[in-house]
């Protein structure tokens, strides 16, 4: 004899989806600790652009020590980022190389 399934219990909440959008504040920090391995590269995409709307030009891009897999995503990602004048590892009292310093260029002739 074949059971039929349990139905779910109804719920006002809508099902989470993976790929929902969340909001952070922008500010000349962004710390990557919460942020998931697989992200990290959109994540850092969108911050530097919203980064540079807003008229932030010295930013610190926090992604720990560890064996330096986040450290490298970000900085693949500053490299082919046009708008990204330099960066480098931080001095040691903000983070040393567990952070990012990056300088913007806000000249708008550089997309």
């Amino acid at each position: 004899m074949a059971r039929e399934p349990k139905p779910k219990p109804e719920s006002s909440e809508p099902d989470p989806e993976p790929d929902d959008v969340f909001f952070v504040p922008i500010e000349d920090v962004l710390d990557l600790h919460t942020v998931s391995p697989r992200d990290i590269e959109p994540v850092v995409e969108e911050y530097l652009i919203e980064a540079r709307k807003l008229g932030l030009s010295a930013l610190r891009i926090i992604h720990g020590r560890g064996i330096g897999v986040q450290r490298e995503t970000v900085r693949r990602v500053l490299a082919r980022t046009p708008f990204v004048i330099d960066y480098g590892d931080a001095p040691m009292e903000a983070g040393g190389w567990g952070a990012t310093i990056v300088t913007l260029s806000l000249d708008a002739s550089t997309k």
